[in-house]
């Protein structure tokens, strides 16, 4: 475990250079290329994990090391490329700490700033993708605070907002946000989330989720009219 002060040093070295770097190159400095070299040798580690539950806790196990360096770059950068900062926004979402990740999110699309090659999709997307995936299970638990999913859902649509997409990852987006709408019993906000979902992709599987909506919506004004 890090001490308090090689966490402050690596925060502030980190926020140096990434404010001395030039934006759209390569992110450079000792802190970088300290925890690009510890990202590798995670990464080896992960790869030799074959559960996916135990992938996700060794990422929240190792996360904390590298949330300086993040904390660092998001405090000063301008936009270098930087595969260890989005790679830890991937790690952020996957072990449920949306906070961080659409921190990190939205200083990524500010700067137009690219994952790594392994991920095989653009920031935009994975961003909005992986958040709508990672709410969706969030919202399944029984201690899951709607209302927080559902700001969360909302910061993340904010985000990628009029940014180009596939139709369906915007569905995906738009159906989340209606679930998490319709647990925080905003009927009207749940409904129009899902119709823009069925007007993205008809075979996104909320026909059903529109209709009872539809019904409790009615009812809802048959009783104030009474």
């Amino acid at each position: 475990m890090k001490s308090p002060a090689r966490k402050h040093y690596e925060q502030v070295t980190a926020a140096k250079a990434a404010g001395a770097a030039t934006p759209g190159q390569q992110q450079a400095g000792e802190q970088y290329e300290l925890h690009a070299a510890a990202l590798y040798d995670a990464t080896r580690t992960l790869k030799s994990i074959k559960s996916i539950q135990a992938k996700i806790e060794k990422k929240r196990e190792l996360l904390p090391d590298f949330l300086p360096y993040v904390e660092g770059v998001l405090s000063e950068g301008n936009g270098a490329k930087d595969d260890v900062l989005m790679t830890m926004m991937v790690w952020c979402i996957d072990v449920g700490d949306f906070e961080k990740a659409l921190a990190i999110g939205a200083y990524a699309v500010k700067h137009n700033i690219d994952t790594p090659d392994r991920y095989a999709r653009d920031t935009v997307s994975i961003l909005a993708e992986e958040i709508a995936e990672g709410v969706k299970s969030a919202l399944a638990k029984e201690d899951a605070d709607a209302d927080a999913l559902a700001n969360v859902m909302a910061r993340a649509a904010a985000i990628v907002d009029n940014h180009d997409m596939h139709d369906e990852i915007k569905a995906k987006l738009h159906k989340t946000y209606g679930y998490a709408l319709r647990a925080a019993e905003d009927t009207e906000g749940a409904l129009d989330q899902l119709k823009a979902a069925l007007a993205l992709d008809e075979r996104i599987g909320v026909k059903q989720d529109i209709q009872r909506l539809e019904s409790q919506l009615k009812k809802q004004g048959g009783q104030a009219k009474a």
